[in-house]
């Protein structure tokens, strides 16, 4: 991998350095920003110490300017489809329904009406005797009356706990009977789901909603349980608006009041409580600021709409009340002309000029660009083509005209607007950043998780470049612990190993959980938290992740895989949806549980040199998903994509399982962050993997 060997432009000095030297055997030295490497940021600036400071500030600084945007659903649109599938080995046929959302315009909440609205549910709250001693839970969809009720709790030092949309039964139970959630706001839509855990929830005392008055489910819910309360969060205001606001200051949080417990995905076993205080989210909110705050500002918008029960939407939208920039709310299923009815879709509408993905997302943009690319024919292929690679190599005046010509069409299907996007969660692919960040925008990386307030390191867009995540943030500090069974070593050349971080953004503990709080391999007895993650540090400062400690496999050779970094890599085939890769601990070489991307699927079975001529591409996936020829293709394909990219011969997948189902929280194959439930999908497709290994 090429990565740039000299020192950082700007102001960022020499990206990160060493402060003093290794504490002890088997580590490397602490590293931080060089422009912060004196002293770690802990806020913005001097009069924000907690999450309200923030709101207040907004109202204050940024006053009637659009803060909060949000669509209302005028019409749902149901169109049914007949599918074929193989069942125990027969074709069979049955009927799918697709439910399509039509949307009004964008309508907003200011900066000023933010601050009211948070005024007048904190004062309901207080009305109802609910205590800093308490915690509330935020149950619902990425919306405004998330934020609103997230901000009148924090203004009043209510802890939230975290909840993604997504969770079933067991998992809602979980968030709200470990904290002893006194209440839990939601939405009307998911009602029903509370309706189901409101008799094994017995400290819950107030249910808020927003959305339509269900009220056959609200009876339903004050029938299981007498001493519940429901109200909808428009009633809620309602009542704050006559109770005097005088008792709020004697309740605003301090730096140390715990602000949220964020519960992390889950991806084994129940999801750990993180314990986030206001201070860890304040320091980083200066850090990005201290960081790239230079590339935001009032004029720019930003498009929300990842989970906001995920830190990194969390602070991402804190850091954009902060900074004064709207925040348009949309949905993942709404986001694209495609997926709306008789309405444009939320990027066309909303036109944002700054976006937050996780890698899922890039991919899906990539591959849906490249699909309309590959619709319009051999000419218009070749001319996108030619655009590209002339973009690429900078040609003069080839690039401007292929910029200005060719690729603005493509910009202007997510508004025109774009100017700045980030991927996070997990590593995105160098050919899908790439594509983009020529086609489309500059995409960044960044690094970060729960335990971090999301934040670890951030790429800047002046430096950009790909294969890093960036330099690390000026909240926190990194080193690295030695993984020698693995053979990452701080002594290395470049240093590598795993990477430890420490900080005013980083968190103390978990929810109730002593274990893990009190566990060496977690929390180190000098301070320092073990990410698991495997890192490189690069000769300009920026730091690389290239493995990690848990989904390291050793093969039947005795050399050991990266399972995360082989998917990040054969995600770029234009034939993946999406990857699970899995070995056995004895197999010579990896196989692939694959969603084909069915477009470019049909596509390449289609073009004469696919070599699969006996196949129909018009055949319904299900069917195309079990034809042997195929499942050859789609292992060939991503082989070319592993070959490409230096892979060894061991790295190589030996077959592949192809999948038309989708993946999703509902069905618990993956998170509600998009991250791959591994364990589930190999009991899942247990059978099927046997048969690729010829077990």
């Amino acid at each position: 991998m090429r990565v740039h060997t000299n020192k950082p432009a700007g102001h960022y000095g020499e990206g990160s350095v060493a402060v003093g030297p290794a504490a002890g055997p088997g580590e490397g030295p602490a590293h931080r920003l060089a422009i912060t490497k004196d002293a770690l940021v802990t806020q913005p600036f001097e009069g924000i110490t907690t999450v309200h400071d923030i709101v207040e500030y907004a109202a204050r600084t940024h006053g009637t300017r659009n803060a909060l945007g949000w669509r209302d659903v005028v019409k749902t649109v149901e169109e049914e489809k007949e599918v074929q599938k193989i069942v125990d080995g027969k074709e069979v046929t049955e009927k799918k329904k697709w439910k399509f959302f039509q949307l009004s315009d964008y309508k907003y909440h200011t900066f000023v009406e933010v601050k009211e609205a948070v005024s007048e549910i904190a004062r309901a709250l207080l009305d109802l005797n609910i205590g800093p001693d308490n915690v509330f839970n935020i149950y619902s969809a990425t919306c405004p009356n998330w934020q609103l009720m997230a901000h009148a709790c924090a203004s009043i030092s209510i802890p939230i706990a975290t909840a993604y949309d997504t969770l079933g039964e067991d998992g809602l139970a979980h968030s709200l009977n470990e904290p002893d959630c006194i209440g839990v706001f939601t939405n009307a839509e998911l009602l029903p789901t509370v309706l189901k855990v409101i008799g094994r929830t017995p400290t819950v005392k107030f249910i808020i909603y927003d959305g339509e008055k269900p009220a056959k489910v609200i009876s339903d819910i004050k029938t299981a349980r007498d001493d519940i309360q429901v109200f909808s969060i428009d009633e809620l205001r309602e009542s704050g608006k006559t109770k005097p606001k005088e008792p709020l200051e004697s309740r605003r949080p301090k730096p140390e009041t715990l602000a949220c417990i964020m519960y992390t995905s889950g991806s084994t076993g129940n999801p750990k409580g993180v314990c986030i205080e206001h201070s860890n989210l304040i320091a980083s909110v200066g850090a990005v600021r201290k960081l790239i705050g230079h590339h935001l500002n009032p004029d720019d918008s930003y498009l929300a709409y990842l989970p906001l029960a995920h830190v990194l939407e969390y602070i991402v939208e804190l850091i954009m009340l902060f900074v004064g920039m709207p925040s348009g709310y949309g949905r993942v299923k709404t986001l694209t002309d495609a997926s709306v009815r008789n309405c444009k879709g939320d990027i066309s509408t909303f036109k944002p000029s700054v976006m937050v993905g996780v890698p899922a997302v890039w991919e899906t943009i990539r591959k849906g660009i490249l699909a309309k690319v590959h619709s319009g024919g051999t000419l218009r292929k070749a001319v996108f083509n030619g655009a590209l690679n002339a973009k690429k190599n900078g040609i003069p005046v080839l690039a401007q005209v292929a910029d200005a010509v060719i690729l603005s069409g493509v910009r202007a299907a997510t508004g025109g607007r774009l100017r700045i996007a980030l991927s996070g969660g997990a590593a995105v692919s160098r050919e899908t950043q790439e594509f983009l960040s020529v086609a489309l925008v500059t995409l960044v990386q960044g690094y970060g998780m729960t335990e971090s307030c999301g934040m670890c390191a951030i790429l800047p867009p002046e430096l950009h470049q790909y294969g890093t995540v960036g330099l690390p943030v000026p909240s926190i500090e990194i080193k690295f612990l030695d993984a020698p069974d693995a053979g990452y070593l701080s002594s290395n050349d470049p240093p590598t190993g795993e990477v430890c971080i420490r900080g005013p953004s980083v968190t103390k503990g978990y929810y109730k959980r002593p274990d893990l709080n009190n566990d060496p391999t977690i929390f180190t007895p000098d301070g320092w938290l073990r990410t698991g993650d495997i890192g490189r540090w690069n000769p300009d400062g920026t730091l690389t992740l290239i493995d990690r400690l848990k989904n390291l496999i050793k093969l039947q050779s005795g050399e050991y895989i990266a399972l995360e970094r082989l998917e990040a890599i054969y995600k770029a085939c234009n034939l993946v949806g999406n990857i699970c890769v899995y070995a056995y601990p004895d197999a010579n070489q990896p196989i692939a549980i694959i969603i084909p991307h069915e477009v470019h699927l049909r596509n390449t079975i289609a073009n004469p040199a696919s070599n699969v001529k006996t196949v129909d591409a018009g055949k319904d996936l299900g069917i195309l998903c079990h034809d042997d020829s195929v499942r050859a293709l789609v292992l060939k394909e991503c082989n070319a994509i592993g070959k490409k990219n230096g892979f060894k011969p061991m790295e190589l997948l030996q077959a592949v399982v192809l999948t038309p189902e989708e993946w999703t929280p509902e069905n618990g194959l993956v998170t509600a962050a998009q991250k791959i439930q591994r364990a589930k999908i190999q009991k899942t497709f247990e059978v099927e993997i046997k048969a690729a290994y010829k077990i």
